[in-house]
């Protein structure tokens, strides 16, 4: 799926250039010396240069001010080169994020975490979306899994991912933007264990993306129902004594009779693949100006 849609992306790009446009340019802005987020940074400068995408990394040290970074995005912001704009969350404890994401001016914010991108998702418009969101939705749409009047528990509630979810799910079908028009529940990590397992029992699609390891086992799901797990955590593994990523689902119990699922798809087969291919279609939209904002 990520293949296909790799080369989708980079048949566009193509296309794009071929009629004399200037090629896309990514900028991302790289903070500090987490070995996660510059792992993060190296594989998302790899799949915009697969997909004939340029790109650039400013990297600025952990002590560099607000203020400082803030410049960086205007300037970026005012640069006719620059289509898409990305900076590497999270960021050191004295910078407020929300401020830092909001200075990326909206027509330019690849992550789609600028208030008025956010806005406009919940408004069901065009806007551009984050990556694991947009990621979900295209499992979605190319598996054909159905979810028109269907019943979705979506297990995690950040702004980043949860929230974005729901919104894509359960908004009207017709609209500008169009949703899944499915009924979700949202639950997180304060939902007692036997009311998200009420929930998800009935819920023909789940998706997990709460950052808790073995959060939804096989009792917990109905014969059927399709399950994304989009969860991110780090476990020790005793056997190997080291660190292993897992999701939120219970792999283990997944492999019992019980758990006859239409489609179970995880975060390191499939999620983490497209959220770099899903990146850059955005970024591609943002170089066509596809997006209009009254800002």
């Amino acid at each position: 799926m990520a293949k296909q849609i790799q080369k989708e992306i980079q048949h566009g790009v193509d296309s794009w250039v071929s009629l004399g446009n200037r090629r896309p340019h990514l900028s991302i802005i790289l903070v500090g010396d987490n070995p996660a987020s510059h792992t993060y940074v190296r594989r998302k400068i790899k799949a915009a240069a697969a997909v004939g995408i340029c790109s650039e990394i400013i990297l600025k040290p952990k002590d560099v001010s607000q203020e400082e970074l803030l410049d960086i995005t205007d300037q970026l912001n005012a640069d006719p080169r620059v289509s898409g704009i990305l900076v590497q969350l999270p960021l050191p404890d004295h910078m407020d994020e929300r401020t830092v994401c909001n200075g990326i001016a909206p027509e330019k914010d690849v992550d789609g975490f600028h208030i008025i991108n956010i806005g406009r998702l919940c408004l069901d418009q065009h806007s551009l979306i984050p990556a694991t969101a947009s990621a979900v939705w295209e499992i979605i749409r190319r598996t054909g899994i159905e979810t028109f009047g269907k019943n979705v528990v979506v297990a995690g509630r950040s702004k980043n991912v949860g929230m974005p979810i729901a919104m894509l799910l359960h908004t009207d079908g017709e609209h500008e933007r169009p949703g899944g028009d499915a009924t979700v529940t949202i639950a997180h990590r304060y939902t007692p264990k036997e009311q998200l397992k009420i929930h998800t029992l009935l819920a023909d699609v789940i998706i997990v993306a709460a950052g808790i390891p073995k959060l939804i086992t096989s009792d917990m799901v109905k014969e059927g129902a399709a399950v994304i797990d989009v969860g991110i955590n780090y476990v020790y593994d005793p056997i190997t004594g080291k660190t292993k990523l897992v999701g939120d689902v219970d792999f283990e119990g997944n492999r019992k009779p019980v758990f006859q699922t239409k489609n179970l798809i995880t975060l390191p087969d499939n999620t983490g693949i497209l959220n770099k291919c899903t990146n850059a279609p955005r970024l591609h939209a943002a170089a066509r100006r596809t997006y209009f904002f009254d800002c």
